[in-house]
């Protein structure tokens, strides 16, 4: 499997919503209200989307606040080209 392939895994499984949750952490959300506020998205999607994003290692959970991991911040960076 090439890195681009494995890119677009990510993007398919994560989804919209999946994405979105990790621009907003990207962007300086850190809990699940400063994350609603900065994608829009409902807390029930949040819920959803966060123990992925946590079990694929793209964010992390430090003292009740989310940040992106390396492999978060280099995931969401090929978001962009």
């Amino acid at each position: 499997m090439t890195e681009k392939e494995t890119q677009e895994d990510l993007k398919n499984l994560l989804g919209y919503m999946g994405i979105e949750i990790l621009v907003a952490i990207n962007n300086g959300a850190k809990t699940y209200e400063t994350i609603k506020l900065f994608s829009g998205l409902p807390i029930s999607c949040i819920n959803g989307r966060i123990p992925v994003l946590l079990d694929l290692g793209l964010i992390k959970k430090n003292n009740g606040e989310y940040f992106l991991t390396e492999k978060g911040v280099l995931f969401r960076k090929r978001l962009e080209n």
